[in-house]
């Protein structure tokens, strides 16, 4: 039998997705299952999304520009200049989803064997399109006692090399919530310059902040516009995971011009969901604010509520939807994977991602999991009492 590809045997699989057949096993026992493992929100999408596709006069569905739909780019950059990001249409390039973005703008700015540095935890699936574009990730450890905030600036720079072409950033983070201050963005401004790297920031959850903050836009970062590529996305912010519309946003003219050459190859985004993406933009800000102020509270009651459980540590993230705690067991996929497959708590049981999956160091982050506080207030409570109960039974349970 012909042999698979080396790549193909590198690609790692989703740690996110990796307990799914225990949970479907636990549904099969009668058990309902709380998914905190996967960020789905269950907020609505916007009723202007919706009407758009409804409404839709089409005969054909046609391709668009490679590049995205005109009117959507335009539009789109409208939003970011009311956000204080000055970029035009020119700047953009629309794409299947934040994915199909970073994996272009690897390709465009690296070479096969080029390395990658990202502060971890991170989002697994950047381990992924750096298979996909032969690139090496070099992590450098953010540390949960400081809630993840970036590590040293000499930490980061110890690890440039002549193969290092970029640094990339998640902001407000996934998986942390936490977000970069812009003392934090200006100090990575100085190793970008001084080394002449690139610097992507994955900025998909800017709507998500809390308690005041104001998130900093890594293109407002000036004297490096050139080496800034911004990572966005609908999929969070308007509730659209299913939509897959993201965007490639940089002021460097011969990168986004080799960027349209990939988009060129994949023909063009989906012409439905940009439909309904651009008519996403017109979501009032009243929207945002009602979503912000239920995210608050979930946030609230899930990283207080496991803050109260005997010996779990969680900081309280300021973004995004989803926090990172330490939990006081041998080992955290274990223990996930034995909350699907030997506990419920009347009939019921929680289901988290393990934090190690978002870490590339080996041994990093094994007696934490990953929560995701995207399920209704009661269902968090009850999660909460779940792990709570489960812990005090838990056989492989330290302190």
């Amino acid at each position: 039998m012909p042999k698979i590809s080396n790549k193909a045997i590198e690609m790692p699989a989703s740690p996110i997705r990796k307990l799914v057949p225990f949970a479907e096993e636990a549904y099969k026992k009668g058990r309902t299952v709380y998914h905190l493992n996967i960020g789905q929100p269950d907020i609505h999408t916007p009723e202007s999304a919706i009407a758009a596709v409804k409404v839709a006069d089409l005969t054909i569905i046609e391709y668009s520009h490679s590049a995205g739909f005109q009117s959507y780019r335009e539009k789109l950059a409208k939003y970011y200049q009311k956000n204080n990001i000055n970029v035009n249409s020119e700047d953009i390039i629309i794409t299947t989803g934040g994915s199909e973005a970073l994996i272009f703008g690897f390709m465009s700015t690296c070479d096969p064997g080029d390395e990658v540095i990202i502060p971890e935890p991170f989002y697994a699936n950047y381990n992924g399109f750096a298979v996909m574009a032969g690139l090496t990730v070099v992590p450098v450890t953010a540390d949960i006692k400081t809630g993840f905030a970036l590590p040293p600036i000499e930490e980061i720079e110890k690890k440039i090399t002549s193969k290092t072409k970029a640094i990339v950033i998640c902001n407000p983070g996934n998986p942390t919530g936490y977000l970069y201050s812009k003392e934090e963005l200006l100090k990575l401004k100085e190793i970008v310059q001084k080394h002449d790297l690139f610097l992507f920031a994955d900025e998909v959850y800017r709507e998500f902040c809390y308690d005041g903050a104001v998130p900093f836009s890594v293109m407002n970062l000036e004297g490096i516009e050139n080496n800034v590529i911004m990572i966005d996305s609908v999929s969070k912010r308007y509730s659209m995971c299913g939509a897959r519309i993201g965007a490639l946003i940089s002021k460097n003219k011969e990168l986004m011009s080799s960027a349209l050459k990939f988009a060129q190859a994949r023909l063009s985004p989906p012409t439905i969901e940009q439909i309904a993406s651009e008519a996403a933009l017109d979501t009032p800000q009243s929207y945002f604010d009602e979503v912000v102020d239920e995210y608050v509270e979930r946030r609230n009651i899930t990283v207080d509520g496991l803050n109260r459980i005997p010996g779990v540590f969680c900081p309280k993230p300021s973004g995004a939807f989803y926090c990172v705690a330490d939990f006081p067991v041998d080992n955290a996929e274990k223990f996930c994977q034995w909350l699907l497959e030997e506990f419920d708590y009347e009939g019921e049981t929680v289901m988290m991602a393990p934090a190690s999956g978002f870490y590339s160091t080996p041994g990093k982050g094994l007696t934490e999991a990953r929560v995701a506080y995207v399920l209704n207030k009661e269902s968090l409570e009850r999660a909460v009492t779940i792990l709570e109960e489960a812990l005090k039974v838990y056989p492989g349970r330290t302190i």
